[in-house]
């Protein structure tokens, strides 16, 4: 059997994430609720999987890298977190650039852990994207206190984020659906005592709507997502990981004008042109040189 191409479930992933926000606004439940909700219904989802399918996790073989599962899942459930409380805090785009400084992180962070070159092709393609994303995104004018929190929280989450996406590629020994099993296990752990701490357990609030969007939500955008996403990104150098998740934001902005009839500006329409273009520039191989004879 093929193997599946990492670019392409990658890229699959990125826009399914990007699909995300109709749905939560129709679950009117805390952010915290939100993130453990997702973990709790996708960690039951590939759970049944594994049963049905006669899967067992092979922990013998991959007892070494534990650790680093676990702590990747707790870092995932935090970054929920910092990103639903950013949202709260200051504009949908002032919180998405601060998020997306994720990518940076890591294309800076990956030479000196991994030993990846930066050549000056990735360079120029991991600038061009990133200003895309700035011209998509918007720069809101910082307004008070709160979007100075909001800034920090989406910062803060844009850490984490990198911090899963550098964890997962030193995980070499365990199959993508076991990884995510086992991170979706270790944020349920992180996240329970956040909600009991704050917003409690308020499920019995939710209409028909509401469940419909959430199992959504937790089964599709989490479950089989995070499957997609986490496998690619053991197949996938760091800093292609990292240009390709803009299609992310891309996504959620042409589906925020569809959808949900937000207008989009000239210069998100150009943000959007420079992200795809320079994203499928990084992805073309450069023609080889003919030897002259």
């Amino acid at each position: 059997m093929k193997k599946a191409d990492p670019r392409l479930m990658l890229i699959m992933s990125m826009t399914v994430f990007g699909t995300l926000g109709p749905f939560v606004r129709n679950i009117p439940v805390s952010s915290g609720e939100l993130a453990l909700y997702r973990a709790v219904l996708a960690a039951l989802l590939i759970g049944v999987y594994l049963l049905v399918s006669r899967q067992k996790i092979p922990f013998a073989r991959i007892k070494k890298e534990v650790p680093l599962l676990l702590l990747s899942g707790a870092a995932m459930g935090v970054n929920w977190i910092l990103l639903f409380e950013a949202y709260r805090y200051t504009s949908v785009s002032v919180a998405t650039l601060s998020y997306y400084f994720a990518p940076v992180i890591v294309t800076l962070v990956c030479p000196i852990l991994f030993h990846e070159k930066l050549t000056g092709k990735k360079f120029l393609c991991f600038v061009m994207s990133t200003l895309g994303l700035v011209l998509i995104t918007g720069i809101g004018d910082t307004r008070g206190s709160n979007d100075l929190k909001g800034i920090l929280f989406g910062l803060g989450a844009a850490v984490f984020y990198a911090t899963v996406i550098l964890l997962n590629k030193s995980i070499h020994q365990v199959e993508g659906i076991h990884r995510t099993f086992l991170q979706f296990l270790s944020a349920i752990v992180v996240l329970i005592p956040y909600v009991l701490s704050t917003s409690g357990i308020t499920l019995g609030s939710l209409n028909a709507v509401g469940w419909v969007n959430l199992l959504i939500v937790g089964l599709v955008h989490t479950g089989v997502t995070y499957c997609l996403y986490f496998s690619s990104l053991k197949e996938l150098p760091g800093q292609e990981a990292a240009i390709l998740s803009y299609i992310d934001p891309l996504v959620a902005v042409l589906v925020s004008v569809t959808l949900l009839g937000e207008s989009m500006t000239a210069m998100q329409v150009i943000g959007g042109a420079l992200i795809l273009g320079f994203t499928l520039l990084n992805e073309l191989s450069p023609v080889p040189k003919v030897k002259k004879k």
